[in-house]
């Protein structure tokens, strides 16, 4: 294999740039913008949901299917590119088609389409640094990735969001587009792939069963979730009604109930989609897969917190949603800022003393910035949200990089790229499980009692971080 040069390492990157824009536009930025405008205040959180839910279920089938078909590509300009060609051509089309969406079944029908898009181009793309980078470069290629990830949180908030602030969501979703275009053009023109010049004879089928059997894990993980939620929360509230009424133990079961239901529903899911994937190695191999329960309870309370800060804001600061659009914004601008710095102390750290003593620190940052957010829903202080932003953000930067670390220890080196493939479908749970139970909770609660919702979720958030510092227990690792 050819050695890279400098700028070969950040061209087999760029792309990722141009997609992280875009993920974080349209995840963090449009849908929850538009969502606001579409939808009553009181259905919010569900709507926001369920277009979450089932857009994470059309990535979870289409990114390993892209990817596999990539693989055994014998196309004369390389296996990867031309499905980022064509994935953005229809990402381009699916983006205009948001900005004119009318109403909220049109914005769910268009979401749905460019989650399908954007990941018939993310599932190859994962495919261009081990084709390419020799070994010994794996590393400084697979850092740049991780910037190419991390900035555009800051780039997003910093732009696309402040765009959407102004009301000008035709050039925000331009500015995305045109990101998104460039960085494909760039990547068509000066990534130099060889093409496969004789299709490989793996199989398709079994790597695709393995795809649907996580995706059954996690729906089976989700009926525990609402079995056990349900049971615990209704006991929680059997309790509580002769103490403090019948109202009152109606909040608290559904509240406990919630949140019961995240936490049986990750470690439920897990376990089933590990064994439905894995047999009886998901047994054998169980550090890994607490590792990946680790993963999900973490990712869960992060994205879902990032999703629903629009709506918070909203609630919080009496504004309305082009006002929170912009608010928010400044929130991703410092978040990203704290990331980017926890990544690269949380990278130096894990490589030098515990990958696990990192993890297990930013579960306890990202678990005290959650509580943080608990003062101001009542007393609203835009100070203190962006403080506790910025400690989330700290907690978020070195999860990404020391997690991801103790994982790649953690999975048979035969079989890595197996194991690994796993934990990304698992992460792609993790919007599933945090907003399509967090949403129905939020709204309940706010109608009962303005401001309750988010205390119910953010409490639950926090309680999935610290967690996921439990479940470390499970994780056992060789001493370094």
């Amino acid at each position: 294999m050819k050695r890279l040069r400098w700028y070969d390492l950040i061209t087999i990157n760029l792309f990722w740039l141009g997609l992280n824009i875009r993920n974080t536009a349209v995840g963090s930025v449009f849908t929850p913008y538009l969502v606001a405008i579409f939808v009553p205040e009181k259905v919010m959180g569900t709507a926001l949901g369920a277009i979450s839910a089932a857009g994470l279920v059309i990535a979870m089938l289409v990114q390993p299917a892209a990817g596999l078909l990539s693989d055994r590509s014998t196309s004369r300009f390389g296996r990867r590119r031309p499905f980022i060609f064509a994935g953005v051509l229809f990402d381009l089309l699916f983006l205009v088609a948001i900005a004119l969406a009318g109403n909220y079944w049109m914005l769910l029908v268009t979401t749905l389409l460019i989650q399908f898009s954007a990941n018939v181009s993310h599932g190859p793309l994962q495919g261009l640094i081990p084709d390419l980078a020799p070994e010994d470069q794996r590393g400084r290629a697979s850092a740049i990735k991780a910037m190419m990830e991390l900035v555009p949180i800051i780039l997003v908030g910093f732009t696309i969001a402040q765009l959407i602030g102004k009301g000008q969501l035709g050039w925000a979703v331009a500015v995305t587009g045109a990101t998104l275009l460039l960085t494909m053009l760039l990547t068509m023109v000066f990534v130099k792939e060889e093409p496969l010049r004789e299709r490989p004879a793996t199989s398709f089928k079994i790597p695709m069963l393995r795809v649907l059997g996580m995706l059954a894990g996690i729906a089976l993980g989700a009926v525990a979730g609402v079995v056990g939620g349900g049971l615990i929360g209704g006991l929680a509230g059997l309790i509580a009604w002769p103490l403090a009424g019948k109202t009152t133990g109606l909040l608290v079961a559904v509240g406990v109930g919630g949140v019961v239901a995240m936490i049986v529903a990750v470690v439920a899911g897990v376990w089933s989609g590990a064994y439905a994937t894995l047999g009886r190695d998901a047994l054998h191999q169980s550090p890994f897969t607490w590792w990946i329960v680790n993963r999900l309870l973490f990712l869960a309370a992060v994205t879902s917190i990032q999703g629903f800060a629009p709506f918070f804001l909203m609630y919080a600061f009496h504004v309305d949603a082009e006002t929170a659009a912009s608010m928010n914004g400044r929130l991703m601008e410092i978040i990203g800022v704290f990331v980017l710095l926890a990544a690269f102390a949380g990278g130096w750290i894990a490589d030098r003393l515990s990958r696990k003593g990192v993890v297990g620190c930013s579960g306890l940052f990202a678990g005290l910035g959650a509580f943080m957010l608990l003062g101001t829903i009542w007393a609203p202080n835009l100070t203190m949200v962006y403080l506790a932003g910025g400690v989330i953000g700290l907690g978020a930067g070195a999860f990404m990089t020391a997690n991801w670390a103790l994982g790649a220890d953690l999975a048979p080196a035969a079989e890595a790229g197996r194991y690994l493939g796993i934990s990304n479908l698992a992460g792609a749970g993790a919007g599933i499980v945090g907003k399509g139970i967090g949403g129905p909770i939020l709204d309940y609660l706010n109608g009962q009692q303005p401001g309750l919702g988010y205390f119910a979720i953010f409490a639950g958030f926090a309680i999935l971080f610290l967690l996921s510092i439990v479940s470390l227990v499970g994780v056992r690792t060789a001493r370094r």
